[in-house]
């Protein structure tokens, strides 16, 4: 794959810290170079589409490097539910039609959060059939995502106050403090899109700080219950086995 320069502050990239630092690009929009998939993903007008059942779109090229970040954009059939995996096991920035899918119902499931972790801060998506603007920054302990030119994730995953959301993800299957996993596109059961993929190494004299003013949305009581639900289905299984 090819390299490309960050260029200019867009609402893509708006507010980037190392705006100018080369990307390398994971997607040409052309073929699947790079990628792997069981059949089951076309190339459309430039994106990747998931055009039926057969699995997730994995980048076998290279590994997620340990602090990156990421630029993607994302659009999603109604109802649709899916997700960009970016660290080992169930780490995931969940891509969603937040109105027409029942996950949408549960800010900790909705667009992007760091699914069944962490809340965003707010709905900025668009519209069911229009092109969202997606970024992953992960540098040493802190994550960001960022959705359609707003920073609407940002927290560091060993800050005390945040313990029950990270132990969340571990009881699902998740850890933050993993490395070298593979970058994959969820195929979850409906038509989605993925174009403009890339990445950068973050070097090491970037600065990356969690906001202390993040607050992640509250989860309406009704959502909470079935998420408790679902956690201790979890524990039983693990217990069992």
């Amino acid at each position: 794959m090819g390299t490309v320069h960050a260029g200019p502050p867009s609402e893509s990239n708006s507010g980037s810290a190392g705006d100018g630092h080369l990307f390398v690009e994971l997607f040409d929009g052309k073929s699947f170079d790079g990628w792997q998939h069981g059949g089951n993903w076309r190339i459309e007008q430039g994106a990747f589409y998931r055009a039926s059942g057969g699995g997730p779109l994995t980048y076998k090229r290279d590994v997620v490097p340990d602090d990156f970040e990421l630029r993607f954009e994302w659009k999603v059939s109604e109802g649709c539910n899916s997700g960009v995996y970016y660290r080992p096991g169930q780490v995931e920035y969940q891509v969603l039609d937040n109105v027409g899918s029942p996950y949408g119902e549960n800010p900790r499931q909705a667009a992007a959060s760091l699914f069944f972790c962490m809340a965003p801060s707010k709905d900025a998506t668009r519209p069911v059939g229009q092109w969202n603007s997606a970024r992953v920054l992960c540098k040493g302990t802190v994550i960001q995502h960022w959705l359609n030119g707003q920073k609407v994730l940002d927290f560091d995953y060993t800050d005390p106050k945040w313990a029950d959301m990270v132990e969340l993800l571990t009881i699902r299957g998740g850890d933050l403090t993993g490395r070298g996993g593979e970058l994959w596109l969820q195929d979850h059961g409906q038509p989605v899109w993925y174009r403009s993929l890339s990445w950068r190494v973050i070097p090491g004299d970037e600065i990356l700080e969690a906001s202390d003013d993040f607050e992640p949305m509250p989860i309406p009581p009704a959502a909470l219950a079935k998420e408790r639900q679902r956690v201790e289905a979890m524990l039983r299984q693990k217990r069992s086995q």
